[in-house]
């Protein structure tokens, strides 16, 4: 059992990767392009307004930098970066606990972005392209991406 885990373990986090930064990158299009419900329960946030338009283009671009596993160790970065100083600067303060102060959202693209920094993209990831290339050329192997499996 366990090793049919490890053996998915890449595509499950290629996987939450893609889903993570598609949600993210709905909220910075919401934000900017007033699409999916707009933002604040309709519209956009007001072109250069601080901090609301730069989160949102930090969702934005981050966010598909993330969903298409390019650059996906230093968006994730920013990512939870912005997310941390979203939820001590706008939620934190009306409550500890984000339950009560309305942060979850903050706290868990925080933490989920956090955790690909460390992880990295897993399977399906642009980026595993270009190190596939690079490990080729100088005959190493690239432990994010997963060996084809021989029966």
């Amino acid at each position: 059992m366990n090793a049919r885990l490890d053996h998915a373990q890449p595509y499950v986090l290629g996987l939450f990767r893609m889903v993570t930064g598609l949600l993210f990158a709905s909220h910075g299009a919401a934000s900017l392009f007033g699409v999916l419900g707009g933002a604040h329960g309709g519209g956009t946030v007001a072109t250069g307004s601080w901090p609301g338009w730069y989160a949102a283009a930090i969702q934005l671009v981050a966010g598909v930098l993330v969903l298409l596993g390019l650059g996906t160790r230093a968006a994730a970065f920013v990512a939870s970066g912005s997310m941390a100083y979203a939820y001590f600067t706008v939620h934190q303060p009306g409550a500890l606990w984000p339950l009560q102060n309305g942060g979850e959202a903050s706290a868990m693209f925080c933490w989920a972005f956090l955790l690909l920094v460390f992880t990295g993209p897993g399977a399906l990831a642009v980026d595993g392209l270009f190190s596939s290339r690079s490990a080729t050329a100088s005959g190493r192997r690239d432990e994010n991406r997963p060996e084809a499996v021989t029966a």
